[in-house]
C-alpha cells in the first residue's frame, strides 16, 4: 500500500479528521488530527483508527501501524508540527 491509499481509506472512514501518513509497504506512521479525539483516552484514540482499518490490518495489507492522536489544539502545541 501507499501512504496515500491508507489517507484515502482513513479519510473515508473517519469523518472531521485530518491524516498525515507516512510509511510504505504494509508499515505506516499515523498522524490524525480532529475534534473526534476530545475527552477520550488514548487507547480510545487509537481504538477508532485501528477500527478504520481493521480490515486491512487482518487481510495483512496493513501490518505495522504507529498512530498518534491530536485534538487540534494539541496539534496546534506539538512538537511535530512545528514547520510542518
Amino acid at each position: 500500500m501507499h501512504p496515500s491509499e491508507v489517507k484515502a481509506l482513513l479519510e473515508s472512514r473517519l469523518d472531521d479528521c485530518e491524516f498525515h501518513i507516512q510509511g510504505e509497504g504494509c508499515d505506516f506512521q499515523v498522524v490524525a488530527v480532529g475534534e473526534v479525539f476530545e475527552g477520550l483516552s488514548r487507547v480510545k484514540r487509537q481504538q477508532l483508527i485501528y477500527g478504520a482499518l481493521s480490515e486491512e490490518i487482518a487481510s495483512g495489507a496493513l501490518h505495522a501501524v504507529t498512530i498518534r492522536t491530536y485534538t487540534p489544539q494539541q496539534w496546534q502545541d506539538a512538537a511535530e508540527n512545528k514547520g510542518a
